[in-house]
């Protein structure tokens, strides 16, 4: 079981940055594939970023890649996604998610692998 709790979204101007922390309970979180989701009024979920177990392989939303910055510290069972540039458009409720996959280096876009979920924070970018 892992319980996963977000903190760090607020309210930005475009441009800005913020840095999201996602703080993970119990002793699966080595073992998991961590990602990040996000979801706008309207709109349905959408993948941003995910990070393998070992920190080694990361994948990205194309429309984050060079702005965003995903990693994990397994030793503080944490994750953070480093977000630059934002403009409004990156405005939504992101959310934390745990994929309990047996490979290593795995790494997903698709929710359907995530299996555990946070509450989420909401991040707003004003122009």
């Amino acid at each position: 079981q892992v319980q996963l709790v977000e903190s760090g979204g607020g309210l930005v101007q475009a441009g800005g940055s913020l840095r999201l922390s996602c703080a993970a309970s119990g002793r699966a979180f080595s073992a998991a594939t961590m990602g990040w989701f996000r979801q706008a009024p309207g709109k349905e979920r959408e993948f941003v970023a995910a990070v393998s177990r070992s920190g080694g392989n990361t994948v990205y939303k194309d429309s984050v890649k060079g702005r965003f910055a995903i990693s994990r510290d397994n030793a503080k069972n944490a994750v953070y996604l480093q977000m630059n540039s934002l403009n409004p458009e990156d405005t939504a409720v992101y959310y934390c998610a745990a994929a309990m996959q047996p490979y290593s280096s795995f790494t997903s876009s698709r929710r359907q692998y995530y299996d555990y979920w946070g509450q989420g924070t909401q991040v707003t970018v004003s122009s």
